[in-house]
């Protein structure tokens, strides 16, 4: 298929692709004029990778999911390496967590003095 079937039923643009493809995410092969090619294969790497960057995953984060499926892998996430991405994204995602708990409890403390100082004398 052509870069434009493929950005069609990978959901992105052709721009997109020639950016995986700059990258290493994405190999073409070339016809007899030149022009890009891509089968089914490639379909399925642009899926994970367009699934994985959805969910807030890096570009250079797929890159250990996209290895697995080239390798032969029925799944991306089959790979240990895959894995360890996972789960540094999890602890970073536990961290941010973290950070907006802390930034909402000073923002509720902020809320109640401010509540507190708004009441009508007597009350």
């Amino acid at each position: 298929m052509r870069i434009g079937e493929l950005a069609r039923l990978g959901g992105t643009t052709t721009r997109a692709l020639r950016y995986y493809e700059s990258l290493g995410l994405l190999t073409a092969r070339r016809d007899a004029n030149g022009q890009r090619e891509y089968d089914e294969d490639d379909l399925r790497l642009v899926h994970e990778i367009r699934s994985l960057t959805g969910i807030g995953f890096a570009l250079e984060d797929t890159r250990p999911f996209v290895q697995c499926l080239r390798d032969g892998h029925a799944s991306g996430d089959a790979c240990p390496a895959s894995v360890a991405v996972y789960r540094r994204k999890l602890a970073e995602l536990d961290e941010c967590l973290a950070r907006l708990r802390a930034v909402r409890d000073q923002v509720r403390a902020q809320l109640e003095e401010a509540e507190q100082r708004s009441r009508p004398c007597g009350r």
